[in-house]
């Protein structure tokens, strides 16, 4: 069998609410090194950018094709983190014959947030942060962390961050408000019929795996794996992570035959 070469289909990367494309820092070293070509997005409001934060899952999906549009990528794998997984799959839905692939990682459906969540993301933003970043680890500060791992602090910081991009509210309350309202992922998965990839954390508390299995079941031809992590998979598990969406785009999206 000859040696597998990573097709010229980006990998598009799609980060959860309150993050940037630096959530996704190990996946995309990891994944180039090896030949993939990988896009991480970052979303109006995120990574510095000063445009006001997009109020809904469609708006970002939109927001997406306009993006890959202007770049004239052609077909794409779509990857997305919590938020990221929403928008992932609605856009999938808008244009499944642009898809090669649907990787949904730390996804569930209904994504429903706490009342108590929303409220401190809107009015005390600092505790939300605090509070997104405890539950979103199954280690706080492991002893052995594997090379690429992001810790808390760093989480964190990257949180607060997005919040001093727009002036006029909380980023992360407005991303946390888009996926407790999002009810179109019933009809965005009807549309969608190719392979797709539930990248888990057996620990999550943000999202417990429990929760992806409506979804799962209406995707048929999926694969799932488990890791041992929380909510914060590219963080706590890294290379899993990267392993894992590798695998799985030679195996069941570019098989070298």
């Amino acid at each position: 069998m000859r040696a597998f070469s990573p097709p010229t289909i980006p990998l598009v990367l799609l980060h959860g609410a309150g993050g940037d494309a630096r959530v996704w820092a190990a996946q995309t070293d990891w994944l180039s090194r090896r030949g993939w070509i990988t896009l991480a997005l970052e979303f109006p409001a995120h990574g510095g950018t000063a445009s006001p934060p997009l109020p809904s899952i469609e708006r970002m999906a939109d927001w997406v094709w306009r993006q890959l549009d202007a770049r004239q990528t052609g077909p794409v794998v779509l990857a997305g983190h919590s938020m990221g997984s929403l928008v992932a799959l609605h856009a999938a839905g808008q244009r499944p014959g642009q898809v090669r692939g649907l990787a949904l990682l730390g996804t569930a459906l209904p994504m429903r947030v706490s009342k108590r969540l929303l409220a401190q993301a809107e009015n005390a933003p600092a505790e939300a942060i605090d509070n997104v970043v405890q539950w979103s680890y199954a280690q706080d500060d492991p002893l052995t962390p594997t090379p690429g791992f992001q810790s808390p602090q760093f989480y964190r910081a990257l949180l607060q961050q997005q919040q001093t991009h727009w002036a006029e509210g909380s980023v992360l309350a407005s991303d946390l408000q888009a996926c407790d309202r999002y009810d179109s992922g019933e009809a965005a998965a009807r549309q969608w019929s190719g392979p797709t990839l539930f990248l888990l954390g057996a620990h999550d508390r943000m999202t417990p795996p429990a929760n992806a299995d409506g979804l799962r079941d209406a995707l048929v031809g999926n694969r799932t794996v488990l890791l041992d992590c929380g909510h914060n998979l590219m963080a706590e598990a890294p290379h899993a992570v990267a392993h894992a969406l590798a695998d799985w785009m030679e195996r069941d999206l570019f098989a070298a035959g």
